[in-house]
Formats: C-alpha cells, sequence, structure tokens
C-alpha cells in the first residue's frame, strides 16, 4: 500500500474515531432526560439540579483552557485520553455516590463531566482537521454534525438505561460505554506525518496572538461577550426541557421529542453555518443567527405542542451553528499558531453565561423571565457583533468585515 493510500486510510479512521467521540459528549444537549431521574434519585430541587448542569457547564470552559494548554505541549492523543478518563470518571463516581447526596454528586459528577468533554472537543476537532487540512470544512461538518446529533444519541441511551435498571445504571453503563469508545477514539488520534511546528507568523502582520496578547484585546473581550450573550438561548431551557414541553401541551410520552429532534437541528446548524460563513463571510453570517435566536426566543415563549419542538429545535440550530463559527472565527482574528489555547480562553464565554443567566432569570421571579433574559441577551450578542472589528491582519473574518 502506498503512503499516499495510508495516509488517506488513517484520516478516515481518524474521523470516524473523532465522530464517534463527540456522539457520546453533548452532556449539556441531553441534560433533560438526565434531569428528572438524577433530581430524584440524589434528592435534588429544582434550583439544585439546575446547578449540577451549570457545573458542567462552568468546568467545560476551563477545561477548554487547559485542554488546549495539554494539546497543544504534547499532542491530540493525550489530551484526548485524559478527557475520555475524566468523562467516564465522572459518570462512574456519579453513580457511586450515596442516594441523597446531593451536594456530593453535584461536584463529583458535574466536574469531571465538564473537563472531560473540553478535553475531547478541542483535540477531536484539530486533529481531523489537520488530517483534512485541505478539506477542513469536510472535517468541521463530520465532527461537528456528530456533536450536534449526540443530544439524540445519548436520550436513546438514558431512556433505555434508566426505563429498565434505574439511573444508577444508567450512569455505571454510560461510564463503559464511555470509557470504551471514548478512550479507544482518543487513542487512536495522532497528528499526521507532514504535521510539524510552523514558524510563527510575524506579530506585526495581526495574525499571531498569544493568549496574553489576546486578552489585551479589545477584540477579544467583545467575542467572549458574544459568546455569552448565545449561552441563554438554549442552555437556560436545557435542563428543564422536558417538564416545559410538558406544561406547554405535550403529552408524557412525547416529552423527550424536543431533546431527540432539537438534536437534529443541532447538527444541521453545526454542519451548514460553516459552509455558509465562507460565502457569505463569518460577520454576516453571525450577525443572521443572532438575530433569530432573538426573534425565535421571542416565538419560543409562546410556542405551545408542535410549534414547542419546532421552535426548540430552531434555537438549537442557530445557536449550534454561531458555537461551531467560533474555532474560525479565532483563527481569523488571532491566527493559527495558538489556536488551540485561544479557543480555550474564547469558550470561557460559555461558562460564563451558563453560570450567570440562571442566576438572572431566577432573580426575577416571573414564569416567562427564562424566555426575556433570552431575547435580550441574543440582541446585546448582536450589538456586539456589530462593534467587532478587524485585528489587522488578512483573515477571513477580516475580509467579511471590510465587505459587510
Amino acid at each position: 500500500m502506498s503512503a499516499l493510500a495510508k495516509k488517506s486510510k488513517r484520516g478516515v479512521l481518524i474521523l470516524a474515531a473523532g465522530a464517534a467521540i463527540q456522539a457520546l459528549t453533548g452532556i449539556p444537549a441531553a441534560w433533560g432526560v438526565f434531569h428528572e431521574p438524577v433530581a430524584a434519585e440524589y434528592r435534588l430541587n429544582e434550583a439544585g439540579a439546575e446547578w449540577v448542569f451549570s457545573l458542567i457547564i462552568g468546568a467545560f470552559g476551563l477545561g477548554c483552557v487547559l485542554g488546549g494548554f495539554l494539546q497543544d505541549r504534547f499532542g491530540p492523543r493525550p489530551a484526548g485520553l485524559a478527557g475520555a478518563a475524566l468523562l467516564a470518571g465522572g459518570f462512574a463516581a456519579g453513580a457511586a455516590v450515596p442516594a441523597g447526596s446531593a451536594a456530593v454528586f453535584a461536584l463529583a459528577f458535574s466536574l469531571p463531566v465538564g473537563l472531560g468533554c473540553a478535553f475531547l472537543y478541542p483535540a477531536v476537532m484539530s486533529c481531523a482537521q489537520k488530517w483534512y487540512a485541505d478539506k477542513k470544512g469536510l472535517a468541521t461538518g463530520v465532527i461537528g454534525g456528530a456533536a450536534g446529533a449526540s443530544g439524540a444519541v445519548l436520550s436513546l441511551l438514558v431512556n433505555g438505561l434508566n426505563g429498565r435498571w434505574g439511573i444508577r445504571a444508567c450512569l455505571w453503563g454510560l461510564a463503559g460505554v464511555l470509557a470504551v469508545v471514548c478512550g479507544g477514539g482518543a487513542a487512536l488520534l495522532k497528528n499526521p506525518p507532514q504535521t510539524t511546528k510552523q514558524p510563527a507568523a510575524s506579530p506585526a502582520d495581526g495574525q499571531d496572538y498569544t493568549p496574553a496578547r489576546m486578552l489585551r484585546t479589545r477584540q477579544y473581550w467583545l467575542c467572549v461577550t458574544v459568546v455569552a450573550m448565545a449561552s441563554p438561548t438554549v442552555l437556560l431551557f436545557s435542563p428543564i426541557l422536558l417538564e416545559l414541553g410538558r406544561q406547554r401541551g405535550l403529552p408524557d410520552a412525547w416529552a423527550a421529542l424536543p431533546v431527540a429532534v432539537g438534536s437534529v437541528g443541532s447538527a444541521a446548524g453545526r454542519l451548514l453555518m460553516p459552509l455558509l460563513s465562507d460565502r457569505l463571510g463569518r460577520r454576516r453570517t453571525y450577525l443572521g443567527l443572532f438575530a433569530a435566536l432573538a426573534g425565535l426566543s421571542v416565538a419560543f415563549a409562546f410556542a405551545r405542542g408542535g410549534w414547542f419542538v419546532a421552535g426548540y429545535t430552531a434555537l438549537t440550530f442557530c445557536y449550534s451553528g454561531q458555537a461551531a463559527l467560533l474555532p474560525a472565527l479565532g483563527t481569523d482574528l488571532f491566527g493559527m499558531p495558538h489556536a488551540g489555547v485561544n479557543y480555550g480562553f474564547l469558550a470561557l464565554g460559555m461558562s460564563a453565561g451558563g453560570l450567570a443567566f440562571p442566576l438572572a432569570a431566577r432573580a426575577l421571579h416571573w414564569q416567562l423571565a427564562r424566555h426575556w433574559v433570552a431575547v435580550a441577551a441574543a440582541a446585546g450578542g448582536f450589538v456586539c457583533l456589530l462593534a467587532l472589528r478587524p485585528t489587522g491582519g488578512k483573515g477571513g473574518f477580516d475580509k467579511s468585515l471590510r465587505k459587510n
């Protein structure tokens, strides 16, 4: 077999392994199906169950930074294996916590699960893009689509395992599945042979920003605010989606339908929006997505029955679409040499939003507070995007700024 054929075969294998890993790491998207059985088993009230979710989101942002440093220093395999160990270990630890131990469960489960998901995503995505350097859209679409579909995959697994044996056995079972699939997939991650450390671009060209330099720019703080402002449009509703669906007229048998169908919207958004941004420009695509998030959040506040499912699916499409653009936004503005770590610092916006906006919604004390917080946040993100300007280089986002 020729060297080219071997490389092609290995690239397909890594892409398949990455997709399998990401199909199991969408814990936030599927949290609605965990919420009720976890709350019942560990005696969590509604606020406590939401805090478990918020801690996962907070740990995810921190993990993106730590995982980025680990990946840049040692490569995708160590970062991926560490992520798989954390993720499977978090599920096993949660299963081992005694019933009724709410605070212990929140820490033992949420922190390693959030960190594990964060270590895995950039390791998988960067490795796949390096193997498909001439087809980054394909690599991003396959990995992103698998991540988007994760909600449906996990919903099927949780509903099946929990319905038959209970949530504790479900957590043990998922720990085993995650250890085998994510651990096995991470063991295959390896940069292609020709991937060597490239000479850093001159800092004068605006496209080689170290994390320290990036953090001193106005563009970074606008970008991280945009990421935070997107989070409440979906993450405020993911933990309570089943109960909210019942309140809006969905029968019990269909309560998990928004999670499954919403994951289809998420996968489509992650697949299609990066392709659209290549044609329209990153800025124009981002602005359109945030305008849609604001309008859809208004409609979602009053949606019932099938419209409730459709509204949530549209929200997940737009939310996941803008999330899929974040790696490209980071490299357009701050360059490639430190992309892994810089992405982690940008992802901190999701942690900030995931922690702050639930507090804001609860403080307002009225039924539709979550919806109006989501509307206001999406509008704020739109304004931040309008204020975003180039860093001075020649990246794609800079071109779209000048063009649009």
